[in-house]
């Protein structure tokens, strides 16, 4: 027995137990190694005219014996010498292909592609092996070598039989264990999951001898006997057909990824056939792009947006991420750096075999190259979206009703820094045109007058739209966006602004306190009447507590008695929702009642002040204060002593 030519067990134990985290791959390395074998002698027969082949008949066999417990991979690739042998799998690290890719570097492309670089991937067979055999067979030699190992001390190479020129490689199955089964690896399930899973996209047809059914033909008696199920004059009963299982060598791999070929070749229904079975969605996605990018970084990506919201999208255990390929190989099944949080709805791949790998190919080593792919399909992302936005607008709605939440939650979590790439994108249910519109389009419908734009959030439109604070803007003639989603008044408070600096277009909640539609003239009478109104208001205040920083006269135009407006940062709509949080119960905003002295109420509230009838005050302040938190959709402190206060007031 020879030893490892480095520190072999030490190394080994590392190889085995250290470097993969998924026992599975094992298949994927191996196949990946036969592909660089066959691609080895392909780029031979390319140089040299004395090697004759068809390369249709190039292939890899994969097979298994569940009674023996054994696994192996065939290829009809170059082959390997006995001295190739002893270098390839003795010296541990030690990769030839990673020396014919860098020497052929300059002659590889579409023809060929080497997948190989560190000369390791063969070692995690012994994740799942508790033997290994290599025969091998060069080609162009009429000797076969067999290298054998139990992957502890050391390895032993041995004269061998092969028909043809190309590798085995047999792993004997480990024990199985009460923690570990080995043996669905032999099974035909197990190595076609795993093949489909990791290696569809080998350039080289995978194939494997697979389990069918097929109908017996029914067997002619001989003269005079009756066939089961029918009597003698053949009449009776139909015959049941009868069955039998036989086996068949199969191609298991696609071979062609969809992603690689021209979007002139592909039509619309093989991407939505790929989203579907690659993803696991019942339907067809909203849009598919693709980018193919071709320089110092090479690159494929077919990206989908769906068409309906998975159902744990916003629960912490959805994983984002699109599928990684390196030359068509299966390197990560979500890889989360490929796509910012608020495109985490894309589905897609990947491919490029330009990405630097670490060493058991599971993640990548720079991070510079990711981030490049990362920045090029958010902008295309982004580009798409519009260009849905612009040419199927129906589409494009049920697009933002199903994602646009994460959206605006990528403007609110950046501080704002995102809303020139996401604000156009956004959608917004408008009060005047009922409809949803673009903040763009908002701008463009504004008066010459008009300098904010004005928003109210709440739970529905229906509810928004019957609002003092809207309807007192509606009646100056300007439109509101009535915004419903929980995030909206986040977003909004993150933007600020809308449009360019020089003639950006301040957000502006229409239940704030400081919301100025009123003419110097409104503005005068309404100081004037607070004025007038001091003691009133003392009272109503006093009566009201800290539920109010303020009550005062309203300048705004509107029907309703009363209504409560937010003086600092936080709005009402913010405070009822941080309040359904777990932290957020001491979150309040800073609330105003605003009194409408137009209104038959306020005169009674006059009268009432100047009797003395102290106590009647407080009652209508009470309610008056309870009636417009209701109407904003907040919840009320007291609904008890509420309801008795109406009772008093009736009575």
């Amino acid at each position: 027995m020879k030893k490892f030519k480095t520190e072999s067990k030490k190394l080994l134990d590392l190889m085995i137990n250290s470097i993969y985290t998924n026992r599975e791959i094992f298949l994927r390395e191996l196949i990946s190694n036969a592909s660089d074998a066959v691609d080895k002698l392909y780029f031979a027969s390319l140089t040299d005219s004395d090697i004759q082949l068809n390369r249709a008949d190039l292939r890899i066999v994969v097979s298994a014996d569940e009674d023996e417990r054994t696994v192996t991979v065939s290829d009809n690739g170059i082959g390997m010498t006995k001295e190739q042998l002893d270098t390839n799998l003795g010296t541990i690290a030690h990769s030839d292909s990673l020396a014919f890719k860098t020497e052929n570097a300059d002659q590889q492309g579409e023809d060929v592609d080497i997948i190989g670089q560190f000369g390791v991937g063969f070692y995690s067979a012994f994740m799942v092996a508790k033997r290994v055999r290599v025969v091998s067979r060069a080609y162009g030699s009429d000797e076969a070598w067999a290298w054998e190992s139990d992957g502890v001390d050391g390895y032993t190479v041995s004269p061998a039989e092969r028909s043809e020129h190309g590798t085995d490689v047999i792993l004997t199955l480990k024990d199985n264990t009460d923690e570990e089964n080995y043996d669905e690896f032999a099974t035909e399930f197990g190595l076609r999951s795993l093949i489909k899973r990791y290696s569809n996209y080998v350039r080289y047809p995978i194939m494997m001898e697979v389990t069918k059914t097929r109908e017996v033909e029914s067997q002619p008696h001989a003269d005079g006997e009756a066939a089961d199920g029918e009597d003698a004059d053949g009449e009776g009963a139909q015959q049941e057909p009868q069955y039998e299982t036989y086996q068949e060598l199969e191609t298991i791999n696609s071979m062609i990824p969809i992603w690689k070929r021209r979007g002139s070749d592909v039509s619309q229904e093989e991407y939505n056939e790929f989203y579907k079975t690659d993803f696991h969605d019942f339907a067809d996605p909203t849009c598919t792009f693709s980018i193919h990018a071709e320089g110092a970084l090479n690159y494929d990506a077919l990206l989908f947006v769906p068409s309906r919201t998975p159902y744990d999208l916003y629960s912490k255990d959805y994983k984002k991420g699109l599928a990684l390929y390196s030359s068509n190989v299966l390197i990560m099944e979500k890889c989360e750096e490929l796509l910012p949080d608020y495109y985490n709805f894309v589905r897609g791949v990947v491919d490029s075999q330009d990405l630097s790998l670490n060493i058991s190919r599971e993640t990548l080593q720079h991070n510079a190259q990711l981030r490049a792919i990362a920045k090029r399909i958010e902008k295309k992302i982004t580009a798409e979206l519009k260009k849905l936005l612009e040419n199927d607008r129906e589409a494009y709605e049920q697009f933002f009703e199903n994602f646009g939440r994460g959206l605006e939650f990528g403007i609110y979590n950046s501080y704002g820094i995102l809303k020139n790439e996401l604000a156009d994108l956004l959608l917004f249910y408008s009060a005047r045109q009922e409809k949803l519109i673009t903040l763009s389009e908002y701008v463009e419908a504004m008066s010459a007058d008009q300098k904010p734009i004005y928003y109210a959030t709440g739970e529905s439109v229906a509810r928004l739209e019957k609002l003092p604070v809207v309807q007192a803007v509606l009646n100056k003639g300007y439109d509101v966006l009535l915004c419903t989603k929980d995030v909206d008044e986040f977003c909004f408070q993150s933007m600020m602004s809308y449009g360019e600096d020089d003639a950006a277009h301040e957000l502006q909640n229409v239940a704030s306190g400081n919301l100025d539609l009123s003419t110097d003239e409104e503005k005068q009478e309404a100081e004037a009447l607070a004025k007038d109104n001091e003691a009133l208001f003392e009272v109503m205040k006093d009566a009201l507590g800290d539920a109010v920083s303020k009550v005062t006269v309203t300048s705004r135009a509107t029907d309703a008695p009363a209504f409560v407006t937010a003086a600092g940062p936080v709005s009402l709509e913010m405070e009822r929702i941080l309040s359904q949080m777990p932290d957020g119960e001491g979150i309040k905003s800073e609330r105003v009642l605003e009194l409408n002295a137009k209104h038959p109420v306020f005169e009674v509230l006059r009268q009432a002040q100047a009797e003395g009838d102290a106590a009647k005050v407080r009652l209508y302040a009470d309610i008056l204060y309870n009636q417009a938190l209701l109407m904003e959709g907040m919840p009320i402190e007291d609904p008890v002593a509420y309801a008795n206060a109406v009772t008093q007031l009736m009575a």
